[in-house]
C-alpha cells in the first residue's frame, strides 16, 4: 500500500523538485494529548507547477534520487 499525504508547498527553488511540508496530529502513547508534527519531503513535480502555499497531494513512489521518494498527485489550488 502506497503511503499519500496532504501538505502545503513550501519552496520550489529547485529543478523538477519542490519542498511539501505535511502536518500530522496524533495522541501521545501515554497522556493521550494530541501532538502535532510537521514532516518536510522533497517531491518530484514532472507534469505539475506547483507554487509556494498550494495545497497537493503527494504519493509515494520509488527513489527518484537520495531524497525524493514522492511525486506530486493533484494540486488543490489556495
Amino acid at each position: 500500500m502506497k503511503k499519500t499525504f496532504d501538505g502545503i508547498v513550501v519552496s520550489v527553488k529547485m529543478q523538477k523538485t519542490a519542498t511539501v511540508s505535511v502536518t500530522r496530529k496524533y495522541p501521545h502513547p501515554l497522556y493521550k494529548k494530541l501532538i502535532k508534527k510537521d514532516e518536510k519531503f522533497k517531491v518530484d513535480t514532472l507534469n505539475f507547477s506547483p507554487k509556494v502555499g498550494d495545497r497537493v497531494k503527494i504519493i509515494e513512489v520509488r527513489p527518484i534520487s537520495k531524497t525524493k521518494h514522492f511525486k506530486i498527485m493533484e494540486i488543490y489550488k489556495k
